[in-house]
């Protein structure tokens, strides 16, 4: 493994009532243990699984915002004031990675543009995506994109919400590229999803963030897999209960 364990510094973070650590997962927050080379973040909308994420890609070095080390552009990414009490526990320490924000991928594309702008600095900067700009792919596109050329080597990848544009197909496509990451490149994945294809990735930690604490589960005791397997098994019955007055 190379992260190994997340700690929240309760001494610091005890008694703060102000976001992120108004969240109930965050206040619960001890120690993460972090066993697998991938660990899924799974939860409703505001359970704090994405401010986790954040916190650990600033600790990281990788702009909160999105992107390596190396990516230096201003985005308001308020949630990242949480890695001010985060730990990191490394064996050994790794620099290289990326932090995927999905919501703010654009701003990222904009960012290379701006980069590739400067004299002599097109080729070099997007040999790293496909040998053209992100945004003159598709969104899907873009995503494979760098999946497929700027993830490489021994490293940690902090993704939240990969499948944002991804079709179910290529879903499947970043099953494989991130497995073969993992076994030939020595790689670490976490991620934050709502996709229970991406969930169900063999032999992965799933970490929920419901209920007001982080808890490990399994695929099939997930929302995701339950709500969309019995759409899928009674798809009639459960529109006509949703959507019938």
């Amino acid at each position: 493994m190379v992260l190994r364990r997340i700690t929240l510094l309760q001494e610091e973070a005890s008694g703060k009532e102000e976001y992120p650590f108004s969240i109930p997962s965050i206040q619960s927050l001890t120690e993460l243990d972090l066993t697998k080379r991938v660990t899924f973040f799974v939860g409703e909308n505001g359970s704090g699984k994405s401010t986790l994420l954040e916190g650990i890609a600033d600790l990281c070095g990788f702009n909160p915002a999105g992107g390596g080390r190396n990516n230096t552009y201003d985005l308001d990414a308020s949630e990242s004031v949480l890695s001010e009490h985060l730990r990191l526990s490394w064996m050994p320490k790794v620099t290289n990675g990326f932090f995927l924000r999905a919501e703010s991928f654009y701003h990222y594309a904009s960012h290379l543009d701006e980069v590739a702008s400067q004299p002599g600095e097109a080729y070099r900067t997007y040999q790293n995506y496909g040998g053209k700009s992100l945004h003159q792919q598709s969104h899907g596109e873009s995503f494979l994109s760098l999946f497929l050329n700027r993830f490489r080597g021994k490293a940690i990848y902090l993704l939240d919400e990969p499948e944002a544009a991804l079709s179910p197909q290529r879903q499947l496509t970043f099953l494989r590229i991130m497995h073969d990451l993992v076994r030939e490149e020595d790689c670490q994945f976490i991620i934050a999803t709502h996709s229970p294809i991406i969930l169900g990735y063999p032999d992965a930690t799933i970490l929920s963030f419901d209920d007001g604490e982080i808890k490990e589960t399994n695929y099939e005791s997930t929302e995701h897999y339950q709500i969309t397997k019995y759409f899928l098994d009674h798809r009639e019955k459960f529109l006509k209960d949703i959507l019938n007055d």
